[in-house]
């Protein structure tokens, strides 16, 4: 019979052993791969690694964690993955994912990550900031009543935006979205407002031609663009909107207003479909994971108007939207529009008929409405989407009759002269003070009697008469934000003087 104090003494060398040899597999840090392929890696080891924690491969490629297993770690790659092998080593950052940020990317072309695609060397940042970051608290927000002018005057006058107020723009393809994006980054010249183009899945192709129309119009130098291009990886656009986001933030908290454009969101939310069905999370609605909502939600909840005691600086969200055949009630386009304050739904057939911005007036709204808007535009344009409405009914139940009385025949003249009057070309934004004196003409059907194809002939020669001979109408407006008694006889004097020269 064995002693028992040798049997304690054999068991108590054994579980020395154990622990020392416990204590020599440190996988705390360094971890590897066990597998890898489509842009997702299962490493074992790191016990230590957080979610959103930036991983470093061999060949200095990046990671990001996704997926924190009981006994494996999902991450995707940030960049290419064909020079990550089985069996490489992993090792932690200590830091989440982060961009760098400052003054000096204004102008530039940057990836996901923040680093130059423009060929202009490097940039010298102001310091690092992580992607993630949770949303300003409500009582660090102010109500959004400033005005972020588009320069397009179906938008400004019908469904006004604020600075730090998030906006969808929404329709099917090839409507004219990112022409609504675009013309509102031109327009913000001069204003003091810091743009932020964020292109997610977009040709590299169409990104070259935005830089060189922003270029074109001296826009670029208050712009950066991130692009995260058809051709990269699943990971890089959904990294890039977020990116965006803390870029526009590092502004923000220096009391700026900056405008971002995210184009689009729906490919964003299909490139985080497929992150997740890789990563081996349940699917759900259109095999779109159950946090899809909060997706976006974490992200468009950044944008907001700051208060004072932090600088009061906003930041404005545009993100865009891709329907199929004009289904607004599909599953991403409706979670978007719970989450936006409101949206701009562009339409097909308007599209096809000439209408240009496609805006269906019945479809998009402003919440935040005329809080964003001075007291000059809310005083003209107060009723146009009513006679617009008005316009639309009668214009279907006219095509049944033929007689039609005075007064109809009134509203659909009068209503077609309103969709002409807010036709504008691409690139082409106006004033504030332009837009509202040409609704002001329009809504006193001082023109209704033109023909139609001369009106926008006739509004243009009206400007240059006012600016010759007036200009202390646009003067006025800007300066007071009022439509005085004074300034509007001036204006129909100069209606008058324009139609009689015309006549001549």
């Amino acid at each position: 019979m064995p002693d028992q104090s040798n049997i304690n003494l054999i068991s108590n060398l054994i579980k020395k052993e154990i622990e020392s040899y416990e204590n020599k597999i440190e996988t705390s840090d360094v971890g590897s791969v066990v597998s890898i392929g489509d842009g997702i890696a299962t490493i074992y080891g790191l016990d230590k690694a957080m979610y959103g924690e930036l991983l470093l491969f061999k060949h200095g490629v990046y990671g990001m964690v996704m997926n924190l297993e009981e006994d494996s770690i999902g991450a995707v790659i940030l960049g290419r993955d064909t020079e990550i092998y089985e069996g490489d080593e992993v090792k932690r950052t200590g830091r989440v994912v982060s961009v760098p940020v400052g003054d000096a990317l204004l102008g530039r072309v940057v990836n996901a990550l923040g680093q130059p695609l423009d060929g202009l060397g490097e940039i010298q940042n102001d310091g690092f900031m992580p992607i993630e970051a949770p949303a300003p608290a409500i009582m660090d927000r102010q109500p959004v009543n400033e005005p972020l002018e588009t320069g397009i005057k179906a938008i400004d006058s019908m469904i006004p935006i604020g600075k730090g107020q998030r906006e969808l723009i929404i329709g099917d393809r090839q409507t004219g979205k990112t022409a609504i994006a675009i013309d509102t980054i031109i327009n913000q010249k001069g204003k003091d407002v810091i743009c932020i183009y964020c292109a997610i899945g977009q040709k590299n192709s169409t990104i070259a031609q935005i830089v060189d129309k922003l270029k074109s119009f001296d826009a670029l130098k208050y712009t950066v663009i991130v692009n995260a291009s058809a051709s990269e990886s699943a990971p890089m656009l959904y990294v890039a909107p977020y990116a965006a986001t803390t870029i526009a933030e590092y502004w923000e908290k220096k009391g700026k207003d900056v405008l971002v454009v995210y184009d689009d969101l729906s490919k964003h939310a299909v490139a985080y479909r497929a992150l997740s069905l890789l990563l081996k999370r349940s699917p759900g609605r259109e095999a779109y994971p159950g946090d899809i909502f909060y997706l976006h939600s974490r992200l468009l909840e950044r944008a907001c108007h700051l208060s004072a005691e932090l600088g009061g600086g906003s930041i404005t969200a545009l993100p865009i939207v891709e329907t199929q055949a004009g289904d607004i009630s599909a599953y991403i386009p409706t979670n978007v529009i719970s989450i936006t304050d409101g949206q701009i739904f562009l339409k097909t057939e308007l599209f096809n008929a000439g209408q240009r911005p496609a805006i269906d007036s019945g479809l998009s709204v402003s919440r935040v409405g005329s809080a964003a808007q001075i007291k000059a535009m809310k005083s003209v344009a107060a009723s146009i989407k009513i006679e617009l409405a008005s316009y639309a009914e009668l214009l279907d139940f006219s095509r049944f009759g033929s007689d039609l009385d005075q007064v109809t025949k009134n509203v659909l003249r009068h209503g077609a002269v309103l969709m002409e009057v807010l036709k504008q070309k691409q690139y082409s934004p106006l004033t504030m003070e332009d837009e509202i004196v040409d609704i002001f003409i329009a809504q006193n059907k001082l023109i209704d009697d033109i023909p139609i194809d001369k009106i926008h002939e006739t509004l243009v020669s009206i400007s240059l008469y006012i600016h010759n001979h007036m200009p202390e109408v646009y003067t006025d407006i800007k300066e007071t934000r009022l439509l005085s008694d004074e300034t509007k006889k001036k204006i129909q004097t100069a209606v008058n003087d324009v139609r009689t020269g015309m006549q001549r």
